[in-house]
């Protein structure tokens, strides 16, 4: 059984890999490395997710690109400082590994993507409606980790979640359930220049708020 700081944070997904193993860093001498998933939706899109995997866990000189696998671990945060400014970097945090046939992936496609959070708001939520009229709150919660450290996880709420969401002040405690996805984005870098990026989140199914005792 994971301990109770773990059961907070929880994602299971299953996808084909679709790139090749790029080394990110090294804790106490165990080398960690980024890895691209894609992962369907309901629809016929797909989310490119990246997992942060240890090389104790599979060998990372091979290339595995066209398999399936099953990874479940965390959904985690990092401050990368690029310049004068740090940006998030999210990722899957890979604690257990599986390759699995096609056979094995269940019918259901949201059953391939699940992620439980149990955390806190930490700055107000943002409400807002589409020029369709879809209602839809931007929520950035924090999920403690062991030895004091948390991750930062946006998330995103539709409809009624998003309404429930605007009027959860900071410092709320939350439990979200949904799914990791992918969108991508154009920034402007400057006057002739725009780029590409991805960003990551949680699309939320199910909102709860947890009242303190």
């Amino acid at each position: 059984m994971l301990d109770k700081v773990i059961e907070n944070n929880r994602v299971t997904i299953i996808g084909e890999i679709v790139s090749e193993f790029e080394y990110s860093h090294e804790v106490f001498g165990e080398g960690f490395y980024l890895v691209n998933v894609s992962v369907n939706r309901l629809s016929d899109m797909v989310d490119i997710i990246p997992l942060m995997i240890s090389e104790r866990l599979v060998d990372v000189t091979k290339d595995y690109r066209g398999m399936k696998i099953e990874a479940a671990g965390q959904f985690r945060s990092y401050n990368r400082h690029e310049g004068e400014r740090n940006k998030l970097i999210l990722s899957i945090f890979v604690r257990e590994f599986q390759f699995v046939e096609d056979e094995d992936v269940p019918e259901e496609q949201s059953k391939s993507n699940e992620i439980f959070l149990d955390g806190y708001i930490c700055k107000p939520p943002i409400y807002r409606k589409t020029p369709l009229g879809r209602e839809i709150a931007d929520i950035l919660i924090a999920v403690n980790r062991p030895y004091g450290k948390s991750d930062y996880i946006p998330c995103i709420a539709w409809g009624r979640n998003a309404r429930y969401a605007s009027g959860i002040e900071v410092g709320g405690h939350l439990q979200i359930w949904g799914r990791v996805q992918s969108r991508e984005y154009t920034k402007k870098i400057s006057d002739e220049e725009v780029e590409k990026r991805i960003a990551y989140e949680v699309s939320v199914s199910k909102i709860d708020v947890i009242e303190e005792e």
